[in-house]
């Protein structure tokens, strides 16, 4: 374990909260990862364990204490991968639907971890034995780009990219019906729904912000092609406010259960990804192919040919 890192809060910090005051004073940590450093009691006021809201006063020692990396012990998989780029710091690929990104109570094995673990043996640990290398996720059948740390110096500036919200998400979605206006913006909060826990919905009392701004590039009276770009990260997000829109995702079994029909998943990809390289500071972009069932679909539901493949 690395050497503590011991903090003296100044009278102008008093009653900010301990997680604010963190982030403030260590810009290499994420808001995420220092909430977790203090719920798992990495994180010390006065030598007593803290939580996140705690408000700190001048003169409280604070002592922050990084665990090393914990060892990785998923079984890799020779499972292909579509790498869109590789450099010594990070991978970015384009993830294919139906792969789910980590393991979780529900999966174990052939997961994108286990894939990563056969092509990529060094990964960063910041993520935990579960998930190593993983900054953010896609639902499992979402397909599209997706970026991965090599290192944890890479998964910290990542992280603080996406909670900063300076990364560039752009989607493409096939959805229900004509959209009445050709472009829009879509603010509702986001929060687990009040009786189906499994689901995200706009109508919950403890709901985060969440914005989407949306354009038609394609349409029918059956169906649109829109591109979507994220400006937060709230679970679902696209799928919720489309269904809260009218024009749910085609294929959505859980907000469009009856738009579903003989579509083999969701009709939603992750086209384009644009972030700060965390190492050179270069601004990259990437986008990601869309994949054969995405295009076949938009073919079969005859959208007009402006479809066949977007292109920056």
């Amino acid at each position: 374990m690395k050497a503590p890192i011991e903090l003296i809060v100044p009278k102008e910090a008093t009653r900010l909260r301990l997680d604010q005051f963190l982030a403030r004073e260590l810009p290499k940590f994420s808001r995420s990862r220092i909430q977790q450093l203090i719920r798992t009691e990495f994180v010390t006021r006065n030598s007593s364990p803290a939580r996140p809201r705690d408000l700190v006063r001048a003169g409280d020692r604070i002592e922050v204490n990084e665990p090393p990396p914990a060892k990785i012990d998923n079984r890799p998989e020779p499972i292909p991968l579509e790498i869109i780029y590789e450099d010594d710091d990070l991978i970015v690929l384009n993830k294919p639907a139906g792969l789910v990104v980590h393991p979780g109570a529900g999966q174990r094995e052939h997961t994108l971890v286990n894939a990563l673990l056969h092509h990529f043996p060094t990964l960063s640990g910041i993520g935990g034995k579960e998930r190593p290398g993983i900054v953010h996720r896609l639902d499992k059948e979402t397909s599209g780009c997706l970026v991965v740390a090599k290192t944890d110096e890479s998964h910290r500036g990542l992280a603080a990219q996406f909670a900063d919200r300076t990364v560039e998400k752009v989607y493409l979605a096939l959805v229900v019906g004509k959209l009445r206006k050709p472009t829009g913006t879509i603010e509702e909060k986001i929060g687990r729904h009040p009786v189906h826990r499994q689901r995200m919905s706009v109508e919950s009392r403890r709901g985060r912000s969440a914005r989407t701004e949306y354009r038609v590039i394609s349409s029918s009276e059956k169906v649109s092609l829109i591109e979507c770009r994220l400006h937060s990260g709230r679970t679902h997000q696209i799928r919720v406010h489309l269904h809260h829109l009218g024009h749910p995702v085609l294929g959505d079994k859980v907000y469009g259960a009856k738009y579903v029909g003989n579509l083999p998943r969701q009709m939603l990809h992750a086209w384009k990804l644009a972030f700060q390289h965390p190492r050179t500071g270069e601004q990259k972009k990437f986008e990601a192919r869309l994949p054969e069932d995405f295009l076949e679909t938009a073919k079969l539901l005859q959208l007009p040919p402006v479809f066949a493949q977007p292109r920056a």
